[in-house]
């Protein structure tokens, strides 16, 4: 977009209007989404004292989600595409928030398996989704910033879960419910809420807001226009998803993800049992514990963000990060419960630092002609790693009666990882290939 287009008051002024008001209720309603994802960490032994269902069939049921999510993401991209923000993101949000409500009538494995797979398929599409509606709205020039501030919201959704679950598991025994049942119909019942009033403040066109004049919107509409147009130009050239499967670049990348999804998920939907066998806590405490481990990675995240931002150095970080990840999970094998805690804080610290320097090395390691179908599959295979890390877990869980084996294994997963991070920088030195990333040259 050309500088005098930028400086266009009614520009301007159209750019800052969707900023306050959409902006915000797409963040309220990744935060209602991230939660809803994650809060089965809370009800664990709950699941395992009612109905019987063992920590690996606890952690299979957990990544089943991502199953359900990776198969429907590109059919629901699709029909977004053809109904509009509006209705299909809305239609996301009440279809998983139904979903979340049935939970708390899981009766066995089964019906347990069943409900976390019609998540993922419920939820797909919803965070591409967003990111595909900001180009319905935004210049890339206005993108990131959006994009970097819809993140926090991610990352924000998981200090407010744990709070927000343990307080209500608190309401057990009211009206004769437990209170896991509790927790799933009023968090399922609130993104049903929120899902049907976004419906009435959620635009998909620029055209049809009426809160922006016509010198807005006709300044907005041209400055997407153009960057639609060059984004059409670049799509000429770019290859299928088959033909990047074949792409080293991209399989690499494919693989770290995978590798610290496995991790993040893992902390994530076991932490609240680790924190659990502190003993003598309420729900409400376990919950309000639960949350530390992503106050501090959240913090290390932002600052190494304001770092990066400024270098330009991102690769080595990302190696980095898998090291502190991998010292963590190694870590919570050891000691006390409150030992664990903090050893989950620091892999989660790792997790968290690892990923916020992935995607900008991503998109400056690929080249521009297979970088958003890359992106785009790299995401979709690495989200994978959610399905294995806590299925593995389980399993180690249910077999030696201790989640070390499968700690170790994600040890050794992140630190593999990070070796492969540092190996491809001195590959691609050597061979002088053009590589974008400032922290390669």
């Amino acid at each position: 977009m050309s500088t005098v287009a930028s400086e266009t008051p009614a520009y301007r002024s159209a750019v800052g209007k969707f900023f306050r008001r959409m902006l915000p209720l797409v963040v309220f309603m990744l935060v209602i989404n991230q939660m809803d994802r994650t809060n089965i960490g809370f009800v664990q032994s709950h699941l395992k004292t009612d109905l019987g269902i063992g920590a690996a069939a606890y952690g299979l049921g957990a990544g089943l989600f991502f199953v359900g999510y990776a198969i429907f993401e590109v059919p629901s991209n699709m029909l977004l595409e053809r109904v509009g923000a509006r209705v299909w993101l809305t239609r996301i949000m009440i279809s998983w928030g139904v979903v979340v409500a049935a939970t708390a009538f899981t009766t066995n494995t089964t019906t347990f398996y069943l409900f976390r797979f019609l998540l993922g398929v419920a939820e797909a599409g919803f965070f591409p989704g967003v990111l595909y509606y900001f180009t319905k709205w935004l210049p890339n020039s206005e993108r990131g910033r959006a994009t970097a501030i819809f993140l926090g919201g991610s990352a924000s959704a998981y200090i407010v879960t744990g709070p927000i679950s343990g307080a209500l598991l608190e309401m057990h025994g009211l009206a004769g419910i437990a209170g896991w049942k509790w927790m799933f119909l009023l968090e399922g019942g609130f993104s049903v809420l929120v899902g049907i009033l976004a419906g009435f403040f959620l635009v998909s066109r620029i055209g049809d807001a009426k809160w922006l004049s016509e010198e807005e919107k006709a300044a907005l509409s041209a400055a997407v226009e153009r960057d639609e147009l060059a984004r059409k130009e670049a799509a000429k050239q770019q290859v299928s998803r088959w033909k990047l499967l074949a792409n080293p670049q991209v399989l690499l990348l494919c693989w770290l993800f995978f590798a610290m999804s496995m991790t993040g998920y893992a902390i994530t939907f076991w932490l609240p049992s680790t924190v659990k066998k502190i003993g003598g806590l309420s729900e409400f405490e376990v919950g309000l514990l639960s949350a530390i481990p992503w106050v501090c990675a959240i913090a290390a995240m932002y600052t190494l963000a304001w770092h990066t931002d400024r270098t330009q150095v991102r690769r080595p970080w990302v190696a980095a990060g898998l090291v502190v990840g991998a010292l963590g999970t190694f870590l919570a094998t050891l000691g006390t419960p409150w030992f664990g805690l903090v050893a989950m804080c620091i892999g989660a610290t790792g997790f968290k630092c690892a990923a916020s320097a992935f995607w900008p090395m991503a998109q400056h390691t690929l080249d521009l002609k297979i970088a958003a179908a890359g992106i785009a599959l790299v995401n979709s295979l690495g989200n994978l790693g959610g399905f294995v890390g806590p299925t593995v877990l389980g399993y180690f869980q249910d077999a030696t009666g201790s989640t070390t084996g499968g700690l170790y294994g994600l040890s050794a997963a992140s630190l593999l990882g990070a070796v492969t991070v540092l190996l491809v920088r001195a590959r691609h030195a050597t061979a002088g290939s053009p590589i974008t990333d400032p922290a390669v040259r």
